[in-house]
C-alpha cells in the first residue's frame, strides 16, 4: 500500500505542475487586453478563470490536512467579478494559489493518502480531495487553453502535438518531440 500511495502522491504533483505549465504557456501567448476578453456575457475571461482557481486554491489547501476546505473567509461568487486589477495582479494571484497547493502536497506522506479531511462539511480521503481538485483545474485550465487559443487563432503556437504532425510523433521518442514554435 505505502509502494502504491507513494506513486501515486507523485502522479498528482507530476499532473498539477502539467497543469500549471499548460495554463501559463496558453497565457503567455495573450496580450494584455485578450486576458481580460470574455467571449458573451455568460463567459468568463482568462483573468476571471485564474482568480476562481486561486481562490479555491488558497480554500482547499490553507491548513489542508486540519480544517475545512471551504473557508469561512471565501465569498466564492467574488471570484468571477474581476474588480479593477492588472494582469499582474492576477498572475500574482495564480502564484500564491499553487504556492498555497505545493506548500500543501508537497510534504504529504503515503501514510497521509487514506486521512480524511473535509470540503464543505464532507469527509474525504486525501486521495480524493486531491483527484477532486486536479480535475477541478483540469476543467477550468481547458477553458484557459481554449480561450487563448481562440483568441490568438492563427497565431496560435501549439502546446502539444501540431495538427498534421501525429505520424511524425509517433515516430520519435516523446521525450524528443519538440512542437513547432
Amino acid at each position: 500500500m505505502t509502494e502504491a500511495a507513494a506513486h501515486y502522491l507523485e502522479e498528482a504533483r507530476r499532473q498539477l505542475r502539467g497543469h500549471k505549465r499548460l495554463a501559463e504557456g496558453a497565457m503567455s501567448q495573450l496580450n494584455d487586453q485578450d486576458f481580460f476578453v470574455t467571449l458573451d456575457p455568460q463567459s468568463n475571461s482568462v483573468a476571471i478563470l485564474v482568480k476562481h482557481i486561486a481562490g479555491n486554491m488558497q480554500s482547499r489547501f490553507t491548513d489542508f490536512l486540519t480544517s475545512d476546505g471551504e473557508k469561512p473567509n471565501r465569498f466564492r461568487d467574488r471570484e468571477f467579478e474581476l474588480s479593477p486589477a492588472t494582469r499582474a495582479e492576477v498572475m500574482t494571484w495564480w502564484e500564491e494559489g499553487w504556492t498555497c497547493v505545493f506548500n500543501a502536497i508537497d510534504p504529504l506522506t503515503p501514510e497521509d493518502v487514506m486521512r480524511t479531511v473535509t470540503i464543505r462539511g464532507e469527509p474525504h480521503t486525501v486521495l480524493q480531495a486531491i483527484n477532486r481538485q486536479i480535475a477541478h483545474y483540469a476543467q477550468h485550465i481547458g477553458q484557459i487553453v481554449f480561450l487563448a487559443k481562440h483568441l490568438r487563432s492563427s497565431q496560435w503556437k501549439t502546446l502539444s502535438i501540431p495538427r498534421g504532425k501525429s505520424e511524425e510523433y509517433k515516430t520519435l521518442a516523446p521525450k524528443t518531440y519538440k512542437p513547432a514554435s
